[in-house]
């Protein structure tokens, strides 16, 4: 199917300066290459709990960061020009997810930024982004989860059918790992995302999907040791996911099926900062 492009409305005012925030995602459900010589393609976990948010105020071009920063001025600046708009305004940015864990910190703040700026159309934030970062995630549009994205190129392969509802229990294992925009070492992964559409329609059979894509990149990638399909065998999950060039892990359950202890579970694992969340469905 052809890519298209999605409005997305979440705007605020914030005492009369532009503010926008952007969700991050947890990892990837699917990521590897379509064929040997195909294109790097994934599909995101959004996460309502992981955010950016900018905003812009009248002034010369300046950048403050709150929280963990992830760009710089210059960087910021090229990438507002990228966007083909006056690189001017005092910008606020502020970072709610750790970079280089797989949850889309550089994405989302380049997202931010755009919004702040008065920019909407998602498939331009997009190709400002692939310039300036050489691998990106879907965020700028809505409804991430429902794009097979080549995140090498920037652009949407096919639109998929929504995903059914999932409660999602995950945590950081390991040190951050950020992703190198020209690392295609991905293991093939053309018959999962052609088996996609279909296991839409059952929770079950999209976990275990997610999780074959994880085995795969963890057998031909690493790192060794990762405890997430025991804790997954443990806690009764449907399956589980990664983030392929990143450290988060999510553990993927039906909605109210996830143990109360498996938060504990996760700390006594070795995991960061283990969060809980919904995803797919009517939720």
């Amino acid at each position: 199917m052809s890519s298209f492009a999605l409005e997305d409305s979440r705007f605020s005012e914030n005492r009369g300066e532009a503010s926008r925030r952007v969700m991050g995602h947890f990892g990837e459900l699917l990521q590897g290459r379509l064929g040997p010589e195909g294109p790097l393609a994934l599909i995101t976990l959004p996460c309502p709990k992981l955010e950016a948010r900018a905003s812009r105020a009248p002034g010369a071009f300046a950048l403050e960061q709150a929280g963990p920063p992830v760009l710089t001025p210059d960087q910021a600046a090229v990438f507002l020009h990228l966007l083909g708009i006056p690189v001017e305004g005092r910008f606020r940015l502020s970072l709610g997810m750790p970079p280089g864990c797989g949850c889309g910190a550089s994405t989302a703040a380049r997202v931010a930024l755009a919004r702040a700026a008065g920019i909407s159309d998602a498939g331009r934030i997009a190709a400002a982004c692939q310039i300036s970062e050489g691998a990106t995630d879907p965020l700028t549009f809505s409804a991430p989860e429902r794009r097979l994205w080549a995140s090498r190129e920037g652009r949407s392969l096919a639109i998929l059918p929504p995903a059914p509802a999932f409660e999602v229990v995950g945590g950081y294992f390991g040190p951050p790992r950020p992703t190198d925009p020209f690392d295609l070492n991905f293991p093939d992964a053309a018959d999962l995302a052609a088996a996609w559409p279909e296991a839409c329609g059952s929770a079950k059979a999209l976990a275990e999907l997610a999780t074959e894509s994880a085995r795969r990149s963890l057998a031909l990638r690493g790192p060794r040791g990762d405890p997430t399909a025991d804790l997954a065998r443990r806690t009764g999950a449907l399956g589980w996911s990664m983030a392929h060039t990143g450290s988060a892990r999510a553990l993927l359950f039906a909605p109210g099926e996830a143990p109360a202890r498996t938060e504990d579970l996760l700390r006594a694992a070795g995991f960061a900062a283990p969060l809980r969340f919904r995803f797919g469905g009517a939720l």
